[in-house]
């Protein structure tokens, strides 16, 4: 099941990352980066790797929970130091913050093939999700994702408040609540980045923890955009993200429904369901919320 709650947890705070793995959250992300001060991070390092290795097996109450670590950005000097620090437990994946182009990633791709092999870890098996919106130059290089060969990529998400901060931007949203042009731009061009490399388009946080209202709107929106899941900053966001992004009942059988009716006339490229006339795209949205591959 790909994702639907991305949780940060700050990696120098012993009490959060015991409570982490009992939110109910999808993938864990352990904060080396912006929740971590200068001088924490050593001490931030030891507590990710003992919480890493503690949850090896990524089980709680009987559901896999993805372990990532955020790591600081590749021109920090900082990354190499986490990455030594954590490889041992072997995460699931690697998050890059600030992510300079694919580029970027490919370096941090090299750099884990060697540490799997120096800690004994299966080739290729640690996965990398880049935040690829934070400064101005990262955002104008969604686009070449798409043409990239990155096997290693878990998805792609982006970030809205670092940007917001490089570009000297006031405000992120209009008076309506909606993302202004330069956010929309760069939400939009993650997404379809995203699915021209067939992977998880991740989006990015809804700031405001207490606002739970919002938080479900935002959400509900963002899974309707095609989005297949969501990064969030407190415990308390984690259920409302993962009740958004999950499909109903009616949903899914509605999609068991449509495939039904197309494979009851093969080689068909239009069937009637309900009075409905379906054709293809229909079809592979239907495959898809059902985690189908797509054959045709």
């Amino acid at each position: 099941m790909v994702p639907r709650s991305w949780l940060f947890v700050p990696g120098d705070s012993e009490r959060k990352l015991a409570k982490g793995i009992e939110t109910g959250a999808d993938a864990i992300i352990v904060d080396l980066e912006d929740s971590v001060a200068l001088d924490g991070k050593d001490a931030a390092r030891g507590l990710a790797h003992e919480w890493l290795a503690a949850h090896r097996s990524g089980i709680a109450a009987g559901r896999a929970t993805g372990r990532w670590v955020r790591i600081n950005a590749l021109d920090t000097g900082l990354w190499r130091d986490d990455l030594a620090a954590v490889m041992g437990a072997a995460p699931d994946g690697i998050m890059m913050p600030k992510a300079l182009g694919p580029m970027q990633v490919q370096q941090l791709a090299a750099e884990l093939y060697e540490l799997e092999g120096r800690h004994g870890i299966p080739s290729g098996t640690t996965r990398i999700l880049p935040l690829v919106s934070e400064t101005a130059g990262s955002a104008l290089t969604i686009g070449s994702y798409a043409d990239a060969s990155l096997p290693r990529l878990a998805g792609l998400t982006w970030g809205a408040e670092d940007l917001s901060a490089a570009i000297g931007a006031s405000r992120k949203h209009d008076a309506d609540g909606n993302w202004t042009d330069t956010f929309r731009l760069v939400r939009s061009m993650t997404l379809l980045a995203a699915h021209a490399l067939d992977v998880p388009a991740i989006d990015t946080l809804h700031a405001d923890f207490r606002d739970q209202g919002g938080l479900e709107r935002v959400a509900a929106a963002s899974r309707a955009d095609g989005f297949s899941g969501m990064l969030a900053i407190h415990p308390g966001q984690v259920a409302a993200i993962n009740a958004a992004f999950a499909p109903s009942e009616a949903e899914l059988a509605d999609a068991r429904a449509v495939i039904a009716a197309f494979a009851a006339q093969p080689g068909a490229g239009v069937v009637s369901l309900n009075g409905r006339m379906l054709d293809q795209p229909h079809l592979k949205l239907a495959r898809r919320l059902l985690g189908q591959p797509q054959t045709r």
